[in-house]
């Protein structure tokens, strides 16, 4: 390495090593510490308003000039209405019922010998994002609420942002006599690989950006990886499905925030209803300014570009739609398996039988029914934010919230009581009563 970039290694281990142990101090705090805590972030967010919304004009001026990509731009821009709804979701945090130190496990293995499984902090969180400066303050509080630290790595393109929000997060945790180090920003490409490198310190990577990106995280560190990348999600209109309610359940899906996640990429219509379904909901997709690519027998039907083997295995973020025709339930659970991102996947249909078995056999995290993709979200689930949506199998999977970034911790109480008690010829029995 040359000399800067020791120096620049010696610093992320320096920084490292601060979260940890302010991490540590966090973990022992009282439920209503952490949450005066979070309460006085939010204040702190709220009072630097102007602060922060100059900051994000500087980086969606500097983002626009660059030629950012429209799907990131919108990530990237934070207007006043999207901040205070941000602030909110910081507050709800506070509400939640806190994480740490749940019994799982009550039971007496002998008397006097008794077992407890209880909840506690991972430790040190690394969450890694793209143009998403409204991250900051979901996973900070999240953090928070759980008993972590975190150390906050932003798109370069969202610089400005991260530094005024992460400033006015450090004050409000100052405010309360929390030590500010537990929530850390890295602003540099070099920072990256890095935090990579630091499984001294850090016990979760949590990588939120492309496909492509997601794998370059996970190829690159020995620290455990929560993998989250391609929204490709479906909405398959069965047979049995109400026209009117399909219609309004893709357009939401596709047109209420594109650049999401969780946003409706690819259509799958039966035949048996294609030829009087797919002209409605072209029509109020169009309306929306929706370009539509379809397979052959959706262009039999609808005058749009043909659809190509690609269209299947992108995730757009944006205002296109591609649109299949199948001709049975099985066809299009196979399609999904075959080309999703186990991200979300929903059904409509008025048929229960059709329902279940989609729910039961599509692999995805999140399997709906009746009800738009875009509903796959941890402020919705009651989660009060999230620091991302898993689509591995392991748990946690999907929206992760509080529960998912705590472990837990075995402790045994005893009374002087050795294993050998338990063993040989006169062995006592154990007694394994749940308390």
């Amino acid at each position: 390495m040359t000399a800067s970039q020791i120096a620049s290694s010696s610093i992320i281990d320096d920084i490292a090593r601060l979260t940890r142990e302010a991490a540590r101090q966090l973990a022992v705090l009282s439920t209503d510490a952490k949450n005066q805590a979070i309460v006085a972030i939010a204040i702190a967010l709220e009072a630097a308003t102007p602060e922060i919304l100059a900051a994000n004009a500087a980086d969606c001026k500097a983002a626009a000039a660059a030629g950012i990509p429209k799907p990131l731009y919108a990530r990237l821009k934070l207007d006043e209405t999207k901040l205070q709804g941000a602030i909110a979701g910081v507050r709800d945090v506070g509400r939640l019922s806190d994480p740490v130190g749940a019994v799982q496990i009550h039971r007496e293995l002998d008397t006097g010998l008794i077992l407890k499984r209880i909840t506690c902090p991972l430790g040190v969180l690394g969450v890694i994002f793209e143009a998403r400066p409204d991250a900051v303050m979901q996973i900070s509080t999240l953090a928070i609420k759980s008993g972590n630290g975190v150390i906050l790595k932003g798109g370069q393109e969202a610089v400005r942002s991260c530094e005024a929000l992460v400033k006015a997060i450090r004050q409000g945790l100052t405010q309360t006599g929390i030590n500010p180090d537990v929530v850390q920003l890295l602003t540099t490409r070099e920072e990256t690989l890095e935090l990579l490198k630091l499984d001294q310190y850090v016990d979760l990577i949590i990588p939120r950006g492309s496909n492509s990106f997601v794998r370059f995280v996970q190829n690159n560190t020995r620290i455990p990886v929560l993998g989250h990348a391609e929204g490709i999600c479906h909405v398959y209109v069965d047979e049995a499905a109400d026209i009117e309610k399909a219609v309004a359940i893709t357009v939401d899906a596709k047109t209420h925030y594109p650049a999401a996640c969780n946003a409706l990429e690819t259509l799958l219509v039966h035949n048996a209803i294609a030829s009087e379904f797919l002209p409605k909901v072209a029509k109020s997709l169009q309306e929306k300014n929706v370009e539509l690519r379809g397979d052959e027998k959706t262009c039999q039907i609808l005058d749009i570009a043909a659809a190509t083997e690609a269209d299947w295995v992108t995730e757009y973020s944006d205002l296109i739609l591609s649109i299949k025709v199948v001709h049975s339930l099985e066809d299009a659970i196979n399609h999904i398996n075959t080309y999703g991102s186990k991200h979300t996947d929903a059904i409509v249909t008025e048929s229960s039988e059709a329902a279940a078995t989609f729910l039961a056999q599509v692999d995805a995290a999140g399997v709906f029914h009746n009800c738009s993709t875009r509903f796959s979200d941890g402020f919705r689930y009651g989660f009060g934010a999230e620091v991302g949506i898993s689509t591995q199998k392991m748990p946690p999977r999907g929206p992760v919230g509080l529960e998912g970034l705590v472990t837990y911790k075995y402790q045994i109480v005893g009374d002087g009581h050795i294993a050998a008690s338990y063993s040989g010829a006169d062995a006592k029995p154990f007694i394994h009563r749940d308390l």
